[in-house]
This record gives C-alpha cells, structure tokens and sequence, in this order.
C-alpha cells in the first residue's frame, strides 16, 4: 500500500477506497492523497468534499480510481 500512496501523492493520481468508519459504516471514498504516515492518510475526499484524515486500519481496499468515477 505505501508504494501507492506514495505514487498517487506524487503525481496527484486520484484512489478509489472501500473504507468502514470506527462506528462500522462502510463507504466508498474517491480521495486526493496529500500525506500520509503508517496510521493515517491525510487526503481531499471527494464524497465530502473537503479534507479528511483517514484510518489505515480502516481502509478495506484502495487502488487507482478511473477518471470518470468522479464525474471528471
């Protein structure tokens, strides 16, 4: 997972994520990954649209999001 975190941090690639919050809600996340360490992600969420800070425990899947997931 870092080599794609790190990828999509530096060349801007969106991610798409299956993501289940602490209350056990499972969402669909496209994000815009601006930082991360091994515990977080820092990213623009584009289901919130704002920035968002991310459990990686919590990350279900993650991969590269296609351009119109995110009706770009």
């Amino acid at each position: 997972m870092k080599g794609l975190l790190l990828n999509a941090k530096n060349h801007g690639f969106a991610l798409k994520m299956i993501y289940m919050n602490d209350q056990g809600v499972i969402t669909e996340r496209f994000i815009t990954v601006k930082d991360f360490n091994d515990k977080y992600i820092r990213a623009y969420c584009h289901f919130r649209k704002t920035f968002r800070t991310f459990k990686r425990s919590n990350i279900l899947s993650i991969g590269l999001a296609k351009r119109q997931s995110m009706g770009a």
